[in-house]
């Protein structure tokens, strides 16, 4: 499994993951880097670049130009190989797989030659250090590109992948709702999907940032305002689920098959990370202030 060490950050890093094909999303991202003063060289993408929107060739070329770091979701990885299908993890049957079809095709059809090898040159995992703190960045799990690892899942799920990791700090994507989660002395940081909300009743995105402090890095999660108008009309007009479009305007999703049961209780409720916690990762422990 390649991996390519960042070295180590002195300044900020955003953290977003799953742009799914949302054009609107990654540059309302970019007006957010640009508002918080983040360089290029301080963006890190956890894969799904494309998924299920409609703008899969514009979102490869929007995040190669920027040279934002980036590494293989279960997507890429799938389209690079010529897989038939996404590999997303979804139940066999169930409605996000029979979605997927839709989306992944369209996807493999208006990609270019450029865009897959981009996907093809990036990495299955980043490290890098910040303030004596060393951070793996993963799509799904460690050890499984699309795995659905979940706030609510038990410690027993995380600990074997942070053992794994050999780090203090796991970034993950995949599951799509942001959450910082402690396990003893590590931490497995999710900064949420860019390109389609979280399910919490609310069309708002996210992303999170990463500072050096003394004795360590906080995180902070951002909530994204996006043109979700425009974003869900790419999707109709371009044929594809009406599903996601309809999602990108509620905020809820067109099915939780996906969801343990803690996720589905809580559909619809507005989620209050937004700035308003920062979890502070130290390097003898980690709490949340």
């Amino acid at each position: 499994m390649k991996t390519a060490d960042l070295g180590n950050f002195t300044e900020p890093v955003l953290i977003c993951g799953g742009a799914y094909g949302n054009l609107q999303a990654l540059e309302a991202l970019a007006d957010l880097q640009s508002t918080l003063g983040i360089a290029d060289a301080c963006v890190i993408h956890s894969g799904d670049a494309v998924a299920y929107c409609a703008d899969s060739e514009a979102s490869v070329q929007f995040l190669s130009a920027r040279r934002w770091h980036a590494i293989k979701g279960n997507v890429e990885e799938q389209i690079v190989l010529g897989g038939a299908d996404c590999g997303c993890g979804y139940e066999h049957g169930s409605a996000c797989d029979a979605a997927s079809v839709r989306w992944y095709a369209h996807a493999v059809a208006t990609l270019s030659a450029d865009s897959r090898q981009w996907m093809a040159a990036l990495p299955a995992h980043l490290t890098f250090s910040m303030g004596g703190i060393l951070a793996r960045v993963v799509h799904g799990s460690v050890q499984q590109t699309n795995r659905f690892m979940f706030d609510s899942l038990p410690d027993a799920e995380f600990e074997p992948e942070l053992d794994k990791s050999g780090v203090d700090l796991v970034i993950a994507g995949h599951a799509g709702i942001p959450f910082t989660r402690f396990i003893g002395n590590r931490c497995w940081h999710n900064s949420g999907a860019l390109g389609m909300p979280a399910n919490d009743g609310t069309s708002r995105v996210w992303a999170s940032l990463l500072a050096p402090e003394p004795g360590g890095l906080s995180i902070t999660h951002h909530a994204v305002a996006f043109d979700a108008s425009a974003a869900a009309t790419r999707i109709r007009t371009q044929g594809l689920p009406y599903g996601y479009a309809d999602s990108l305007e509620s905020g809820l999703w067109p099915s939780l098959d996906v969801l343990p049961d803690y996720e589905r209780s809580t559909a619809g409720h507005t989620l209050r990370l937004d700035g308003q916690t920062v979890y502070m990762v130290r390097q003898s422990s980690i709490a949340a202030e």
